[in-house]
This record gives structure tokens, sequence and C-alpha cells, in this order.
């Protein structure tokens, strides 16, 4: 059971109230009346919207009988009970989990922290204070706003996506009975395109012309085939470890085996002869990382460096359309036209689920589908 705050009633006067001068606590005017109180080190204001002060009393009781876990009559009607929690608290442990447990990057951990923040202000001025005030109406406001903060209706989706899983926290939780269904966001920029052999050849064979250092250039070229090969992101092949380039005496194969910094997916892939070799020939004095020299500073600034110098990269190559993320797709995309199932690939990519992995690559699985009938159809004339 929560603690239950001491929740007081003030009135804001109007300017012309005769009675301003009689504070904030005065009961016989009619302007307007404000509840206020602190819970978990946080102050909270709420607006009853009513000029009666037993009007306020009764939504006071309401708010208090929140905390302590009973729902009055009239104040949430047909609604099961659940265990109670407010959303600031509910936020602070679903971080802690993915912080702690999960194992994100600060980045992406920052990225929560951040939107989930502005869903509780949100929440918090139309006085929604607990996840089970979250309905669908909410959240469809809510939602509306997003196109003023995230005009790119990519990081609108992504936006969507953490915020639903949040809200599965809460259902795990037993905060709220049931997620509600938010309709999906349509992207309307073009996708990332995945790069021919000729076009990543090309990519390969302009390193040398771009760094003149001999390290660089191998460097370089690893990283590339690393992404290429593994279908790691960029953050995640920046920042790999060298315990995590392994072995495999059983197949005699070399694999990648890490977990995705963005979703704490782990993900194990393995990689062809020449790849390994290459990592293996690159490693450079650090007892840790592959391609990280120091290992210190902030992750987002070596990851921001190495984005840079690709991005100078691709575009003497002539390549400017593409970005670091074109060789995760190219991974993918030569998997699934070489017929390796959805659900396998998805796994591959460290994709939480596998409509993600739909989503990304809905052109090229209709491909392959078009290629699995072609090679069903033809056996009937046999």
């Amino acid at each position: 059971m929560l603690l239950v705050p001491s929740v007081v009633i003030f009135v804001r006067h109007a300017k012309d109230c005769p009675s301003a001068n009689q504070g904030e606590s005065f009961k016989g005017c009619k302007c307007r009346k404000h509840l206020r109180w602190n819970h978990e080190g946080r102050q909270f204001r709420h607006a009853t919207k009513t000029r009666s002060w037993e009007q306020a009393e009764k939504i006071k009781r309401q708010v208090e009988a929140r905390y302590s876990g009973n729902v009055m009559v009239g104040s949430m009607p047909d609604k099961p009970a659940q265990k109670q929690t407010t959303i600031a608290r509910a936020i602070e442990l679903f971080i802690m989990d993915k912080k702690e447990n999960q194992g994100l990057s600060t980045g992406v951990v920052k990225k929560y922290e951040r939107e989930l923040a502005r869903f509780q202000k949100f929440m918090s001025q139309r006085g929604k204070y607990f996840p089970a005030d979250v309905d669908l109406e909410s959240l469809t406001e809510y939602r509306a706003t997003w196109k003023v903060d995230y005009p790119s209706s990519t990081t609108r989706q992504k936006v969507q996506e953490r915020l639903r899983s949040f809200l599965r926290f809460c259902l795990e939780s037993e905060w709220i009975t049931k997620v509600p269904k938010l309709s999906s966001i349509k992207v309307n920029e073009p996708p990332t395109l995945p790069m021919s052999e000729a076009e990543y050849d090309k990519l390969l064979n302009t390193i040398p012309i771009v760094f003149k250092d001999e390290g660089k250039v191998q460097k370089t070229r690893a990283l590339l085939q690393l992404m290429r090969h593994s279908g790691l992101a960029i953050r995640d092949a920046v920042t790999l470890e060298k315990s995590e380039i392994k072995w495999d005496a059983r197949r005699k194969i070399h694999r990648i085996e890490t977990k995705r910094q963005k979703t704490g997916t782990h993900v194990s892939v393995p990689i062809p002869e020449v790849v390994a070799n290459e990592l293996l020939t690159v490693l450079n004095g650090n007892p840790r990382y592959v391609f990280w020299n120091r290992g210190l500073g902030k992750e987002e600034t070596i990851v921001t460096n190495w984005q840079n110098k690709l991005r100078v990269l691709f575009t003497e190559a002539g390549l400017s359309q593409f970005t670091p993320h074109c060789l995760r797709d190219t991974f993918a995309v030569d998997l699934l036209q070489k017929g390796i199932p959805l659900e396998e690939v998805s796994k591959l990519l460290g994709h939480e689920s596998i409509k993600t992995t739909e989503r990304s690559y809905s052109p090229w699985v209709q491909a392959r589908q078009d290629r699995l009938d072609d090679l069903v159809t033809a056996t009937w004339s046999k």
C-alpha cells in the first residue's frame, strides 16, 4: 500500500476578487479551487475545475483514496481493482530495470528517460497520476503532440515502441489490467536500402583513398566487414569487446556473441573466416575493445566519431544515399533472399519482436515469398 499524502485545497484568487487578501485557504469566494500534495519527494498540483469548496473536498478524498488503493464510488466506475503506484514511481522502476537488469546503454536509457518524462508531464497536466488512469483517449491525445517534438515519422514509430514497452511493464507489474491498443504509425520516409555487391566493393576500395594511414585502413575495413556480415548496428560494432569474438570449436567457426545495447537482446552470429581474420588482425593495445583504442570517455563520442568518418567515406565513394545502417540492412536482406526464415533473421538482428523485422524488411519478405511460390509452382509440371 502506498503512503497516503496529505492533500491540501487552495484558492487561486482572480485579480478582481474582493477576498484576495484573505489568502489561499479562504473558502468563501467563487474563485477556482486547486489541490496540492507531496509524494515521494515530488510536489503535485491538480486543478479541480470547480469553484465550490465542497466539490473540491470530494475530489481531494478521491485523490487520497487512490493513493490508499481504494476506489471510491463515482471516481472510477466499472474499473477492477489493481495494485497501486504512481506513474512517476512506475517510470523510476522501469528505468531501473532497463539500466540495471537489461544493461542498456546510457544513450538508450536517456531516450527512455526523456520521453517518459514528457509522458508523465502530459498525464499530470490532465490530472492522471496513476498507470490505471492512462486510457486510449489520453494516449491518443498525447500522441497527437508528437509531430512537434518528433518531426520524423520513423522517430515517432520508435517513440511509440518505447512507450508500449513501458505500458507492458505496467501490465506485468499489475498496475494496469490491459495495454490500450494504439494504431500503428505509418512511416512516410523512404526506407534504408541494402547495398548491392558492386556498391559494397566500391565502398571497400575507397577506404585507402580516404584514410592514408595503413592502420586506419585496416581498422575501417574490419569495421565495415563486421557490420556487413554480422548485422550489428554501429554502436554495437564500435564498442565490440575482444571476448565477444568467439571460436566455436564444435562447429569450427568464429562467431560474434554480444548483447544489443539498444534492446539488451542477446545475439549470436557466425561470421566468415576472412572477416574473423580481419578482426583479429586489427586488435589494438586496449585489453578490452577491438575498435575503441582507449576505452575511455563516453560511448556517444566514439560512436559519433566513427559515424562522421564513415559519412566522409560514403560520400567519397559516391554512395551518399547510404548510411552505415545500410550495412545491417544488407546483411538482413541477403539472408532473406537466400531463404533464411524471417524468424531466424529477426533473432540474428536482435529484434525484440518479429513485427519489427517484418516492418523493416516487408518488400524483401514479399520477394522471398514470391521466390518460394515459384519453386513450389515449378514442381506442378513435373
